[in-house]
């Protein structure tokens, strides 16, 4: 006698396609909302800094100068929004958080560099805005630094011609993302954190929700059997999970240009185990909550540290040492790097396959082990 009756489990399935999309709006939840949230992930989760609020205070008002400013605003990242004449004033503005960024240029700063001595300039920025302001700091120091090289050059070619000494050429080149546009490396990520957040969704609450309303001790004394119960609760929301991958990767690749230089195959096996993993969680919190509200508070107990711990927000390198060895644990952490090693790099499984077998390890033993206590709490 075989396991699983085909029959069944095929009239098990649609029944569950057809509960969950024949309502408008469930069929908006499941391949609209996944749009609409990375439309405005991808836009918000922006650590790009474009326009940022500068205060001047130049005290050299010359020529020299006003290029360094006009060389900063000229880059995008910054506009002038403010000046004055003293820096009480500068520290004024940066205490009541009307800029982000404030630059003193000393008197004698112009004749610094016509001589050919080192010329300063102070640069404050908003400490309470850490992770902006490291990336505007780190845009006005390049900036600047460029600025005086080229006028470095300039002097040495008014000067004559001077004899080649030996040293470095240092050039930096960006591989991968060569803009460093964070949308570029944030978009992928939000993608498999939507997967997931869905996948955790539709089994959680699909299952309380047959508890809530009677139904679902009808359908374990009905001649289904219980794995024939089980998978024609979960397949229904893989389909579902990969049409939505489908959905949010046109979305990725046509509206946001996200490059795509892997391979599909790869994803989409990534991209199977990890729904198995999102299944099992799915089905394990049906199993602990009585109610759709404590299903839903459940999953983003777990949803919440798994986006923390992933590396989407923060690196992993630069959490705490006892921390990171727990990230292992995460399936989102693993799908998240093949995400980026696909559509960035062209990974293909001679790089990711540790990856992706470890998602697949993860699916299967959350899986078992959700389906085990589904069992004997359904018993």
């Amino acid at each position: 006698m075989s396991l699983v009756s085909r029959d069944r489990l095929l009239q098990m399935i649609r029944k569950e396609l057809k509960q969950m999309l024949r309502d408008p709006r469930s069929r908006r939840m499941l391949f609209v909302a996944p749009v609409m949230q990375l439309l405005m992930f991808g836009y918000a989760v922006n650590t790009d800094v474009r326009n940022a609020e500068m205060f001047v205070v130049d005290r050299d008002r010359t020529a020299q100068s006003r290029q360094l400013i006009d060389a900063l605003t000229a880059s995008g990242h910054f506009r002038v929004t403010a000046s004055g004449e003293r820096p009480a004033e500068l520290i004024n503005a940066l205490d009541h958080g009307r800029v982000l960024i404030g630059i003193e240029i000393p008197a004698g700063f112009s004749a610094s560099i016509d001589a050919g001595r080192h010329a300063e300039v102070q640069l404050l920025v908003d400490g309470s805005r850490a992770n902006t302001a490291n990336v505007a700091l780190g845009y006005a120091t390049q900036i600047i630094n460029r600025f005086g090289l080229e006028h470095r050059t300039a002097l040495l070619a008014r000067s004559g011609p001077a004899p080649e000494l030996a040293g470095v050429d240092f050039r930096s080149r960006a591989w991968y993302n060569p803009n460093l546009e964070s949308r570029v490396y944030n978009v992928p990520a939000v993608m498999g954190t939507i997967m997931m957040m869905m996948s955790l969704l539709l089994t959680s609450l699909a299952v309380v929700r047959e508890r809530e309303i009677g139904t679902l001790e009808q359908l374990m004394v009905s001649p289904l059997k219980p794995a024939e119960l089980i998978l024609g609760k979960t397949l229904p929301v893989a389909i579902v999970a990969f049409i939505q991958l489908l959905l949010i990767m046109a979305v990725a690749l046509f509206w946001f240009g996200i490059p795509f230089r892997g391979s599909l195959v790869v994803l989409f096996a990534a991209s199977f185990c990890f729904t198995l993993s999102g299944l099992g969680v799915g089905l394990f919190i049906s199993t602990v909550s009585n109610t759709q509200q404590e299903a839903f508070m459940s999953m983003f107990f777990f949803l919440l540290p798994a986006i923390m711990l992933s590396g989407f927000m923060f690196a992993i390198e630069s959490m705490p040492g006892p921390l990171q060895p727990i990230t292992l644990l995460n399936p989102l952490r693993h799908y998240l790097v093949v995400v980026r090693g696909v559509f960035l790099k062209g990974a293909g499984w001679s790089i990711l396959w540790p990856e992706i077998l470890t998602l697949l390890l993860f699916g299967i033993v959350l899986l078992a082990l959700s389906m085990k206590r589904f069992r004997k709490t359904s018993a």
